[in-house]
């Protein structure tokens, strides 16, 4: 994908579980691609089935949830070919808990499809935190792990599945999707832009 492709912010809908979480944060990345880069971005989220041939036009793809991951069989094999074809996805699990249904179950789905050794974790000084904003040690937090639920659970790694030396598929227990999921107007009264990673990831995805 170049960066002077036209970026559409590509929700991937499943039969099981709630693919729809996080409604407002689509458009406020695209708001953050505008004010940061010079990208040019589709106004409004596409949501895909995963079941559909839709999918391969998509070459940048985000994933979220709370519940159960249980890919029929349509859904399997797009989301394999979709990645080993040069797709990215982006998968959040809203839960930001490692020992969640919708960790486990995704997780399931990934060692199923590729490996049980296949998802792992990227180090913290990987390109992806440096593929336009520095972010020095790694995945940056999100309050949901510092305050959320009273766990206090931080996770201080991002894992992915690699695929001819580029990600392919990353994967966030930290809670992204509802850490940005604000109207975008309301960035005026944050210390720090919090999306800024969000950025990243897209830049990654467009670029490698």
């Amino acid at each position: 994908m170049s960066l002077n492709s036209k970026f559409t912010f590509t929700r991937f809908s499943y039969h099981s579980g709630d693919w729809d979480t996080d409604q407002r944060m689509p458009t406020n990345i695209l708001n953050s691609l505008l004010e940061y880069t010079t990208i040019p971005i589709e106004q409004k989220e596409k949501v895909v089935a995963l079941s559909s041939p839709d999918v391969f036009a998509s070459p940048f793809s985000y994933m979220s949830g709370h519940k159960l991951v249980q890919f029929d069989a349509q859904e399997r094999a797009n989301f394999k070919k979709y990645v080993q074809n040069g797709g990215f996805v982006f998968v959040d699990d809203c839960n930001h808990d490692i020992d969640g249904l919708f960790a486990k179950s995704f997780e399931a789905q990934m060692a199923s499809l590729f490996g049980h050794e296949a998802l792992k974790k990227i180090p913290n000084n990987h390109e992806i935190y440096r593929s336009f904003f520095t972010f020095e040690k790694g995945p940056p937090n999100t309050s949901f792990e510092l305050n959320g639920w009273g766990d206090d659970l931080v996770h201080d790694y991002l894992k992915a599945i690699t695929i001819n030396g580029r990600i392919a598929v990353l994967y966030s227990n930290k809670d992204y999707g509802c850490e940005w999921d604000y109207d975008f107007r309301n960035k005026r009264f944050l210390a720090e832009d919090n999306t800024k990673f969000g950025v990243n990831i897209i830049v990654y995805a467009m670029s490698s």
